[in-house]
């Protein structure tokens, strides 16, 4: 049964109202969540030093120097990323440097052939190509007396990218379980992926969405609740790390919109 268009309407513009008197603190808010699964991973590496070389070293027989390069790499490319993206400095870098991390860490733990935790990753890429697009958004901002030459095409293209990778985390949280409320948590989400994902109705939806996942990774990877002497801790961690920096994401996508590669933006010249 489709909603009343009155009811859209409604739930627009009390979306509208929250986006206004958040706007102050939305970008900051997302940033810092979008960043927290590369902060947690760069502290643990500072912590679980000696563990982490150690695993490299035995799964790949690199040797200690190769195995502390690249626990060295992975702490100070993280740590040093998560703050240039707060600090709003240097963002392209610092979002290429994470980007290079993802990229590392893909194929040294072996990620590559384990289709859930490749689509996380590649979700992560796409929330770091929505950093990118707010700090392209932010460069405009500084020239707004300028007469503009035309739609911005890359940051579009980026939002557009962004959306479609961010989707890809969505996919990992489907259950196939023969029950009316995961039938009903399933469906509901993934309509509200496929609307954020072409851009329509797009702060609305990914606003609901962050809502949705927020709940369901709350309830399913209560990390804290997990003795740390079980490994279930670190694994429940390590999703929920994962599904908040999606959300981070999301946050952005509400922040900045669609984009000029989405329906609500051809919307407004039918």
């Amino acid at each position: 049964m489709l909603i009343p268009n009155e009811y859209v309407s409604t739930a627009e513009d009390v979306a509208d109202q929250v986006i206004r008197k958040g706007k102050h603190i939305l970008p900051t808010v997302a940033r810092l969540c979008l960043i927290s699964t590369f902060l947690e991973d760069g502290l643990r590496m500072w912590f679980q030093w000696s563990e982490q070389r150690d695993y490299m070293d035995m799964s790949w027989g690199c040797g200690k120097f190769l195995a502390t390069m690249f626990v060295i790499v992975n702490l100070f490319g993280q740590l040093g990323g998560c703050v240039m993206v707060l600090g709003r400095w240097k963002v392209d870098i610092a979002c290429g440097v994470l980007f290079f991390i993802v990229v590392l860490q893909t194929f040294a733990y072996s990620i590559l052939w384990d289709m859930q935790f490749l689509l996380r990753n590649l979700a992560l890429i796409g929330a770091l190509l929505l950093v990118v697009a707010e700090a392209r958004a932010e460069g405009r901002s500084l020239f707004a007396g300028v007469p503009s030459l035309g739609e911005n095409k890359p940051k579009s293209y980026l939002q557009l990218a962004g959306r479609i990778l961010l989707a890809f985390m969505f996919i990992t949280l489907l259950r196939f379980e023969i029950s009316f409320l995961q039938i009903i948590q399933d469906l509901l989400g993934s309509i509200l992926m496929i609307l954020v994902t072409v851009g329509y109705r797009t702060k609305l939806s990914a606003l609901m969405l962050v809502l949705v996942l927020s709940v369901l990774n709350l309830y399913h990877n209560a990390w804290w609740a997990v003795p740390s002497y079980k490994p279930l801790r670190d694994f429940l961690k390590y999703d929920f790390f994962q599904t908040l920096s999606v959300i981070g994401g999301l946050l952005m996508i509400v922040y900045l919109g669609p984009g000029g590669v989405s329906m609500d933006e051809h919307k407004k010249k039918w």
